[in-house]
């Protein structure tokens, strides 16, 4: 016979939600979102898929793409646990497609939200530019959403400073030197495998710019690959973000293995200064130690000009997207647009003479 009965089960189910989502947040229990930016091409779809063990191969992502992964929290023989929801969003395009942030990151859902962004290191001419687009836009519309729920919910936002800022040691010498994101940033370098071959110096001036942006942002940071064993520590710590499991304290600072960092766990002591001679630091002129580390790894790393770096806007003409079928008739269609556009053209302007 049970020990509980269905009307005990269900009162203690609704204590444990009430001191577990606290009074008043109006948030679903169990629920958190993690939303994956970074690199075309550079690897997001396979870690999604991997985390949500799907054997599958990965589809280009157009636009914007959202799934959800669910995990039971645990069991047992008189009581059925709710099942933890994590939802994944990713930005497809690179940094063509910058507007539609904003449509996953609400003043709503801001409190469970995370940020995965997915640089790709076997392109590191790319790879400040398309770092630098993301987190700015991605920052200025979080720093909005702050304020918005600010007005409303001061005490959430009070919160989610104290949480962001809890990673890091209150007797940490670099506190008043950096500026974390509010809701938890990992910075992930794919294509390890590619980047392990680079030659030594060029990896060291990468490296260090990485540690440099992630700590000064309180993010995580870590390199993966097609690895088994890097695709499984990068699973561990999607599954906290989207599930809150236990953090991992490892740490892993060596330029000639895969970084593995915890947001709050580096400093700029051990990060040291930008790898560039003494006698030409002073030569650099920067307004912030940001732009700073930016002049020095663009001296190594010259980005491409604008129009190579811009991705196609118009998935219509996006090579990956081929079909013969639809083009030939998308160009039939162009043409006759143009057409008419013409020959409207010439009636406005005989309206305008015969006027």
């Amino acid at each position: 016979m049970l020990s509980e009965t269905l009307w005990e089960i269900a009162k203690a189910e609704v204590e444990n939600r009430g001191i577990s989502g606290g009074e008043g947040d109006g948030l679903e229990i169990g629920e958190k979102s993690v939303f994956f930016i970074g690199s075309k091409n550079g690897g997001k779809t396979t870690i999604i898929l991997r985390c949500l063990d799907r054997d599958e191969p990965p589809k280009p992502t157009l636009a914007l793409e959202y799934t959800y992964g669910r995990r039971a929290r645990g069991h047992n023989r008189v009581r059925v646990f709710p099942k933890d929801i994590a939802h994944f969003w990713e930005l497809g395009g690179g940094t063509s497609l910058l507007d539609l942030i904003s449509i996953p990151i609400t003043s709503d859902t801001l409190r469970t939200f995370s940020i995965v962004l997915v640089l790709d290191l076997s392109k590191p001419n790319d790879l400040w530019p398309t770092m630098e687009n993301l987190l700015q836009a991605t920052k200025s519309h979080i720093d909005k959403m702050i304020m918005k729920l600010g007005k409303t919910n001061s005490k959430a936002v009070s919160e989610m400073r104290q949480k962001i800022w809890s990673n890091m040691q209150k007797d940490h010498p670099d506190r008043e030197l950096v500026d974390p994101f509010l809701i938890p940033l990992v910075i992930i370098g794919s294509k390890y495998d590619i980047f392990q071959d680079f030659d030594s110096e060029k990896r060291k001036v990468m490296c260090k710019t990485l540690r440099f942006v992630a700590h000064y942002y309180g993010a995580s940071l870590m390199f993966t690959s097609k690895s088994e064993a890097l695709l499984l520590k990068i699973r561990g710590v999607i599954n906290q973000l989207a599930f809150g499991i236990d953090k991992s304290k490892s740490i892993c600072v060596d330029q000639n293995k895969p970084l593995f960092i915890t947001a709050g766990l580096d400093s700029l002591s051990q990060i040291g200064s930008p790898p560039v001679p003494n006698n030409d630091i002073g030569k650099l002129h920067a307004r912030s130690p940001m732009e700073l580390w930016k002049k020095v790894y663009e001296r190594v790393f010259p980005p491409k000009s604008m129009n190579t770096l811009k991705d196609t806007k118009d998935p219509a003409r996006d090579p990956q997207y081929a079909e013969s079928e639809v083009d030939e008739m998308r160009i039939q269609k162009d043409q006759e647009l143009e057409q008419y556009k013409r020959s409207s053209s010439k009636s406005w302007k005989q309206i305008e003479l015969d006027s």
